[in-house]
């Protein structure tokens, strides 16, 4: 498979991600803050957060749609799902009281599929990045 192919569908799939969760916080977004609030960690930046996530997701997802900021995009990527990924981390494993989690398709799944699914687009972030690196060094080697 062509390696820019592999790289733009992950990240479709990011885009994807990203919008689904930025429309579901924006449909019930009192939901969403309470549900931050609720956090035994976030409580008193749920204000903040509430709206600098929605706007990190969409952001990154723009930088996902453009050939020249693909790349940076990927990082953001993976930097946010690593956060994700810890925040889950550390609420499985020292939270006294675990909150509800997310909305959409997402708030079928458990905090431990919760994890698997944000450790697996962590990987596929990494993937993208590396097939990436590895196309912008042939590119660099061997110029047409």
């Amino acid at each position: 498979m062509n390696k820019s192919l592999i790289v733009k569908l992950i990240s479709y799939c990011f885009i994807l991600l990203f919008l689904y969760a930025v429309a579901n916080k924006l449909i019930d977004y009192q939901k969403f803050t309470v549900q931050i609030g609720q956090s035994p960690i976030l409580t008193g930046y749920a204000g903040i957060i509430a709206w600098l996530v929605p706007t990190i997701e969409i952001i990154i997802s723009l930088m996902l749609l453009f050939d020249a900021t693909r790349v940076t995009g990927l990082y953001a990527s993976f930097s946010l799902m690593t956060m994700f990924t810890a925040y889950i981390i550390v609420i499985l494993n020292f939270a006294e009281r675990v909150p509800c989690s997310c909305g959409g398709i997402l708030e079928k799944m458990g905090w431990r599929e919760h994890l698997v699914f944000n450790i697996a687009f962590v990987l596929l972030a990494v993937t993208a990045i590396v097939v990436q690196s590895k196309h912008n060094l042939q590119d660099r080697l061997n110029p047409i």
